[in-house]
């Protein structure tokens, strides 16, 4: 049961549409967050929405990545993609299973910024033909590794490609659900989730 204490209803308004907005954002994982979007279905203003999501992300409920900018991709400006704390919540296996590779690679980000005192971050990449990987980690703004998630395809996604030769990125992973595999093709490897994460930390 809601309890509201201000008179006119806005008090009770703004939480009962943070509930909804918190329902929606496990549906939105994993792809572009559009505010107008969720603006639009919940009727609410620009602002309110951009209010709600950093209360939310202030209390540890979703984190936000950013695209990695370079004129050498074309790369979007903007946009970010949203990702969960508790990935459980998730009902589409493939965004659970990318959410879940952008915790651990947001810890291990997070934890060589504070130990080693790196600039470190985790970003993702998206040009403006929408190729797209997954995941990107930079240091002091230079390529380092890129990850691309897949469920079960171990056939090499050409976009890693795309973007290994015009970042020069050192490591490129295609991580995937299915156990047991490890090759590697033109310079990439692909590799299974359980062997890759005991490599991060």
């Amino acid at each position: 049961m809601l309890v509201c204490a201000k008179r006119d209803g806005v008090v009770c308004a703004d939480v009962s549409n943070m509930i909804l907005l918190g329902d929606m954002l496990p549906g939105k994982v994993a792809s572009l967050l559009s505010i107008n979007s969720i603006r639009e279905g919940l009727e609410v203003s620009h602002r309110a929405i951009t209010s709600w999501l950093s209360i939310l992300e202030v209390f540890y409920y979703h984190f936000r990545i950013y695209p990695y900018q370079s004129k050498k991709i074309r790369s979007i400006k903007k946009e970010p993609k949203l990702y969960l704390y508790d990935w459980s919540e998730i009902d589409d296996e493939g965004a659970r299973f990318e959410n879940m590779l952008a915790s651990h690679l947001l810890k291990f980000v997070r934890y060589i910024a504070e130990s080693e005192g790196h600039k470190i971050n985790l970003n993702y990449l998206r040009n403006v033909d929408k190729k797209e990987t997954d995941f990107l980690v930079t240091v002091e703004n230079k390529p380092w590794f890129a990850v691309e998630a897949k469920l079960n395809e171990d056939s090499l996604d050409p976009n890693l490609i795309y973007f290994k030769e015009r970042l020069n990125i050192p490591f490129i992973y295609q991580v995937i659900k299915k156990d047991k595999v490890d090759i590697l093709k033109d310079g990439i490897r692909i590799i299974s989730a359980s062997k890759f994460l005991t490599g991060l930390i």
